[in-house]
Parts: structure tokens; C-alpha cells; sequence
């Protein structure tokens, strides 16, 4: 295991966790309460996504590379209809009139596996960065990005929780928005 290949890998978990940083944000947001059990679990997942996703990736273009190439162009689109989605549910829950005050129940398992494909789906493209390692640097590059993921996104959902509480009802509407924001980022900076 070499210097350069841990740096790299550091550096390619900074720069993949953004996407997931921002969801746990918005996520803290959107359950100010949240006990550190689900915050680890939240975190836990993207981790565990954005782990999979590059050795998936490295996987295609040691077996499946003429298959996946097809794939590539839909990548954005997957990204920004499964944001979209989430974010819009997440406004509209924010923005339509309660008849009474309800605890937030936070997002569901169902939403969060979708956040995780959604905020990791580029992932997969980082398995042709790593193409040229062997199964064992994979593993480990891979295994350092999901560890760099997983303490970003702790921070995301910690302060997610303090602008959260400090922000009440309107902590829904900012959380969809952001999702959304996140969705159009991915897919302008992927089509140009």
C-alpha cells in the first residue's frame, strides 16, 4: 500500500462524500432530535454506498466495461430524478399547512437507501480511476473512501441538527431545497 494511493483515496472521499455531506445536512435538518445511534446508521449508510459503489465500478471495467459505458449518459438523470423526488416530498411535507403539530418522524429507510444510490451513483465512474489497481488496492482505496464519507457525513448531520432546531418548521422546506440544489448540481456538472 502506497503513499500516493492513500492520498488519493482521501482526496477521492473528500470530494465523494460532498453530495452525501449535504443529504446529512439536510437529514439533521429535517430531525433535529435525532439520537447518535441513527446519526451512526445515517452515516453508515452513505458510507457503506459510497464504499460499494467504486468497487462496483472497478468490478465493470474489469468484466462488464462495454455494458457499463452504455450506462454512463443516464448516470445524472438517476441522480437528479431520485433527488428530485426526495427533495420535492421533503417541500411539499414542509410547505403544506399542518393541523396539528406532529414530531418528525425523519426520513425512512426506503428514502435513505435512495439518498445512498443517489449520492453515490458517480461513485461508480471512480472505479474506472482505479482501474488499474489490483482487487486488494481497490478494496483499500475503496475502504478509505467509505471512512472519510462516514465521519463528513457524522458533521453534516451534527450541524444539520443545530441549524435544525434553531430553524423549527421551515427546516423541511430548506432540507427539500437543498436535495433538489443537489440533484441540479450533479447533473449540470455531469452533462458539461
Amino acid at each position: 500500500m502506497s503513499f500516493v494511493l492513500i492520498v488519493n483515496s482521501l482526496l477521492l472521499g473528500v470530494g465523494l462524500a460532498m453530495d452525501a455531506f449535504s443529504v446529512s445536512l439536510a437529514n439533521g435538518l429535517h430531525e433535529p432530535q435525532m439520537k447518535k445511534g441513527r446519526m451512526s446508521a445515517i452515516a453508515g449508510t452513505f458510507a457503506l454506498f459510497q464504499t460499494a459503489m467504486p468497487l462496483i465500478g472497478w468490478f465493470c471495467v474489469h468484466t462488464l466495461v462495454s455494458y457499463f459505458k452504455a450506462f454512463q449518459p443516464f448516470i445524472p438523470w438517476i441522480a437528479l430524478a431520485l433527488l428530485g423526488f426526495i427533495g420535492g416530498k421533503m417541500l411539499y411535507e414542509g410547505l403544506r399547512p399542518d393541523e396539528e403539530e406532529e414530531e418528525s418522524t425523519g426520513v425512512g429507510f426506503a428514502a435513505l437507501m435512495l439518498q445512498g444510490v443517489a449520492t453515490s451513483i458517480d461513485a461508480l465512474s471512480v472505479g474506472f480511476t482505479i482501474s488499474d489497481y489490483n482487487a486488494l488496492m481497490a478494496v483499500a482505496a475503496a475502504v478509505i473512501i467509505g471512512v472519510v464519507t462516514f465521519v463528513i457525513c457524522l458533521g453534516g448531520l451534527k450541524l444539520g441538527k443545530i441549524f435544525g432546531t434553531k430553524l423549527a418548521g421551515k427546516a423541511t422546506i430548506l432540507g427539500g431545497l437543498i436535495l433538489i440544489g443537489i440533484g441540479i448540481e450533479i447533473f449540470v456538472t455531469s452533462m458539461f
